[in-house]
């Protein structure tokens, strides 16, 4: 089974009225419990990166890491959890982003990123964006330079790749 030859929408189960009515829920865990499937999609993801000199993978939690932590692996780079506030260790730097029903933060060790280092964000579903520019303001704030993004899933119809416009983004389906 090469890559070329999957349709990586066959492995997205989708359901509908998932959480709320009108919500058409795209679900990755059938795509995950494929190990061809998933490797393959990690494989493609790669080949449309590899291009950018990655030093880092940053990913937001949870979905973040099982796109780009397997990523930053077939990249030979290093990968920086992004996480909830209050979940990391060590020192962090934090910033607040929207959410349908108020705000919420994420946060990144402040030794994460040293001042340069070219880092690619990675994570499952591209769909408002809001989420991804909280993570470019993190990398940013530690002086690491965005060299693109990466997503399994982007939902064309929500735009949210405007939310950083400037930045090359790769979605490997697109709904």
């Amino acid at each position: 089974m090469t890559n070329a030859s999957l349709n990586f929408k066959d492995y997205i189960r989708v359901i509908e009225d998932f959480p709320t009515p009108g919500i058409s829920f795209k679900d990755i865990t059938t795509l995950l419990k494929d190990g061809q499937a998933y490797r393959a999609a990690i494989q493609e993801l790669r080949s449309m990166v590899e291009k950018y000199q990655i030093d880092l993978i940053a990913g937001p939690e949870a979905r973040g890491f099982v796109i780009g932590a397997p990523l930053a692996l077939e990249l030979g780079v290093g990968f920086v959890p992004v996480r909830k506030s209050g979940k990391l260790p060590g020192e962090t730097i934090s910033a607040s982003y929207s959410l349908e029903y108020g705000s919420d933060q994420l946060a990144m060790h402040k030794d994460a990123i040293v001042p340069g280092q070219r880092v690619l964000i990675a994570d499952d579903l591209l769909a408002t964006g809001g989420t991804i520019a909280t993570v470019v303001e993190l990398v940013q704030k530690l002086g690491g330079v965005i060299v693109g993004a990466a997503f399994l899933i982007e939902l064309e119809e929500l735009q949210g790749r405007k939310k950083f416009e400037g930045i090359e983004v790769h979605s490997l389906v697109t709904y």
